[in-house]
C-alpha cells in the first residue's frame, strides 16, 4: 500500500471513530438490557424500566411481580454491572499489553497477574480455614487474597525486569511466563491437597463466574476496575509513539520508562480486581483488542475505548450463554470464553506466522 493510500485509510478510520464508538456504546446498553431481562425468570424490558423507576421512588404503574423485582435488583443488576466492568477492564488491559509489547499475541496473563491471583486464592481456599480471621474480613478474604496475589506477582516480575531504572520488555515477558508457571505449579499442588468441597470451589472459581456478584462485591471491585479503565486513555499517546520503538518514542519526548510503569500498574489493578471478583476469565484480553483494531485501526486513542466497549459486550454475551444454555445450572464463564477464544487464537497464530520459503 502506498503512503498516500495508507494516509487516506488512516484518516477515514479517524473520521468514523466517533460514530463507531457511539454504535458500540449503544450496543453495550442493549446488551445490558438483554442480560438483565433474560434468564430463568423472564423480565420484559418495560418491567425492567418500571422496577428501576420504582426503586427510585417513581411510580410508573408497571405490573411486575415481587419475584421479578428481587431478581432484577439483587441478582441480575449487580451481576450485569460487574460483568460489564470486568469485560471492559480485561479488554483495555489487553490493548495496553499489546501496545506495550508491540505484539498482537500479548495479553494480560503474560505478566503473571492472573496466575498469581489464582495461586493466592487457591492457597486461601485450601489453607485459609486455619486462620482465625474476624468475620468482617472473612467475608472478603478470598477476594483480598486474589487481589494481593496479582499485585505481589506483578511487583516481583517488574523488579526482576528492571535494572538501573530501565525496564527490559523482553525480560518482563520471560519473568511473567516463569512466575506464571511457578504459580500454576503451586495451584496444582493445592488441587492435590484439597478435599472434595474445596475442589469444587477451586474448580468453579479458577474457570471464572459472575454468579457470586452482589452489590457489596461490585462496590469493592468497581473503584479499581474504573481506575484501570479510565486511566488507560491517558497512555494512548505514549503507546502510539512506542509502536515506532522505544528509542524513537524517547526522541519524540515520551517518558518511556514512566509509561511502562503506569501501564503495568493499571493492568495489575484491573486484572487483579477482575480475578478477585469473578475468578480467572481467559481470552478476553487477547480477542477484544484485535476486534477493536479490525474495526478502528491501531490508533490507541480509538483502540482503548473501543476495547472497553467490545470487552463489556463480549463478557456479557458469554455470561448470558453460561447461565442460560444449561439452565437452571450454570456453566463457568471461562469455558464459554475459551470456546470462543481458542479458535480465534489459532487463527491469529496462522495469520501472524511468517511465510516460509524453502531453498
Amino acid at each position: 500500500m502506498s503512503s498516500t493510500a495508507a494516509t487516506m485509510t488512516y484518516s477515514s478510520m479517524l473520521r468514523r471513530g466517533p460514530v463507531a464508538l457511539g454504535l458500540l456504546g449503544t450496543a453495550t446498553l442493549l446488551m445490558m438490557a438483554m442480560a438483565v431481562g433474560i434468564g430463568s425468570v423472564g423480565i420484559p424490558l418495560d418491567d425492567v424500566v418500571s422496577i428501576l423507576l420504582a426503586s427510585l421512588g417513581v411510580d410508573s404503574g408497571g405490573a411486575f411481580s415481587q419475584q421479578q423485582e428481587l431478581v432484577l435488583l439483587y441478582i441480575r443488576l449487580p451481576r450485569v454491572l460487574l460483568g460489564a466492568l470486568i469485560g471492559a477492564a480485561l479488554g483495555v488491559s489487553g490493548a495496553l499489553m499489546q501496545g506495550l509489547f508491540r505484539n498482537p499475541l500479548a495479553e494480560p496473563g503474560l505478566v503473571g497477574v492472573s496466575a498469581g491471583s489464582a495461586m493466592f486464592a487457591v492457597l486461601f481456599i485450601v489453607l485459609g480455614g486455619a486462620l482465625a480471621l474476624p468475620p468482617v474480613i472473612q467475608m472478603h478474604a478470598l477476594s483480598i487474597a486474589a487481589f494481593a496475589g496479582g499485585l505481589v506477582t506483578t511487583f516481583i516480575v517488574y523488579g526482576l525486569a528492571t535494572r538501573s531504572g530501565r525496564t527490559a520488555v523482553a525480560t518482563l515477558l520471560l519473568a511473567g511466563v516463569a512466575l506464571g508457571a511457578l504459580a500454576g505449579a503451586v495451584t496444582g499442588l493445592m488441587f492435590f491437597l484439597a478435599d472434595d468441597a474445596q475442589l469444587r470451589t477451586i474448580t468453579f472459581w479458577t474457570m471464572g463466574s459472575l454468579g457470586g456478584a452482589t452489590w457489596t462485591s461490585l462496590a469493592g471491585a468497581a473503584p479499581l476496575l474504573l481506575f484501570g479503565i479510565l486511566g488507560a486513555p491517558f497512555l494512548a499517546r505514549s503507546l502510539n509513539a512506542m509502536l515506532l520503538g522505544e528509542a524513537e518514542a524517547y526522541h519524540l519526548g515520551i517518558r518511556t520508562e514512566q509509561a511502562k510503569r503506569i501501564t503495568i500498574v493499571l493492568v495489575a489493578l484491573a486484572v487483579g480486581a477482575s480475578v478477585a471478583a469473578a475468578g480467572v476469565i481467559g481470552f478476553v484480553g487477547l480477542i477484544v483488542p484485535h476486534l477493536a483494531r479490525l474495526l478502528l485501526g491501531p490508533d490507541h486513542r480509538m483502540l482503548i475505548p473501543a476495547s472497553a466497549l467490545i470487552g463489556a459486550i463480549l463478557l456479557l454475551s458469554a455470561d448470558l450463554i453460561a447461565r442460560t444454555i444449561v439452565a437452571p445450572a450454570e456453566l463457568p464463564i471461562g469455558i464459554v470464553t475459551a470456546l470462543a477464544g481458542a479458535p480465534f487464537f489459532l487463527w491469529l497464530l496462522l495469520r501472524e506466522r511468517p511465510s516460509e520459503h524453502w531453498a
